[in-house]
């Protein structure tokens, strides 16, 4: 009974002083047993800010290696290793060296779905929240920003400055292909008079649809302040749930009931107490790559938290 892995769940954490942090696209149950349920951002922050002995990831392997990056003397287990992001897949270490040959001087702009090596090569990481502000915040006319092609354009939109995708067709098969707008029209037809919030890694005409484009967090604020009765959020589908937790009288849908992402939903209550029970999968980092991430991963915190104009 799942009652009784929640149950085994809590004694473990007490025992072990862990600190789960979930994303906003993990399973129900993963998100209510969680201490902390946010976006990439504010998720790396908490990792931060925690004084547990064991930090739990619950999301994909890049957002494991970030909180270790980011706490390299606590324990951070990641429940399911396997759970990649093929976004992060598509910015491999030659194609971020022809980039850089080509655009001798460009920054690189590293979007936080990326590999630890890419981040690792990269001048700043920034999340989907922070992408916009941190770009605009650099002297730099011309950057390289990679992997996802519709976030970069998204910041190209925003800041005006010549954003050079890397590479070209880097994007997340969820919010590509299943928040096309062909599937944002049927979630309209479905749920008509609805506001429509898209992710910047929807595509452009997704984008082009929507009363209001941002990250999950910035999705969730919206809802609050748009005051509609009525919300599709195009992402993925779990955020409706934390939405809905969030706002319990307003109505809220995800675009389609397919809109999910496999590899968030590897994690699970289940594989979380065994890790727990067996304190691993333990993540492990390159202390090399890990220090040259941190740089960049730190930069794009600081960019993304300074007031200054």
């Amino acid at each position: 009974m799942l009652s009784d892995l929640v149950a085994k769940l809590e004694e473990l954490k007490r025992k072990r002083n862990a600190f789960i942090i979930a994303h906003n696209y993990q399973l129900p149950e993963v998100q209510d047993v969680a201490d902390f349920v946010g976006d990439s951002l504010e998720m790396a922050r908490k990792a931060m800010e925690t004084d547990a002995d064991v930090i739990v990831v619950a999301g994909v392997r890049f957002m494991a290696e970030v909180a270790k990056v980011l706490n390299p003397d606590r324990v951070v287990l990641h429940p399911e290793p396997r759970a990649g992001c093929p976004l992060a897949d598509h910015m491999t270490p030659e194609i971020i060296k022809k980039f850089r040959e080509l655009y001798p001087g460009a920054p690189l702009v590293t979007y936080v779905n990326s590999t630890l090596v890419a981040k690792a090569m990269s001048d700043v990481v920034v999340t989907s929240a922070s992408a916009v502000k941190v770009v605009s915040k650099l002297d730099d006319d011309v950057i390289l920003f990679g992997p996802d092609k519709n976030l970069a354009h998204f910041v190209r939109k925003k800041t005006g400055k010549e954003i050079v995708t890397v590479p070209p067709w880097g994007h997340c098969p969820v919010h590509e292909f299943l928040l096309s707008p062909y599937y944002l029209m049927k979630a309209m037809d479905e749920h008509p008079g609805c506001k429509l919030l898209v992710h910047p890694e929807a595509p452009p005409e997704s984008q082009e649809m929507a009363d209001f484009v941002g990250s999950t967090s910035q999705m969730l604020r919206a809802i609050g302040e748009l005051k509609a009765n009525c919300y599709i959020l195009g992402t993925e589908e779990g955020l409706s749930y934390r939405a809905k937790k969030l706002y319990p009288d307003v109505e809220v849908y995800p675009p389609d009931k397919r809109t999910i992402c496999i590899d968030m939903k590897k994690i699970t209550l289940l594989n979380i107490v065994r890790s727990l029970e067996n304190m691993k999968p333990k993540v492990e980092v390159d202390k090399g790559l890990a220090e040259k991430a941190r740089e960049a991963i730190t930069r794009g915190l600081e960019l993304a938290l300074d007031k200054s104009p």
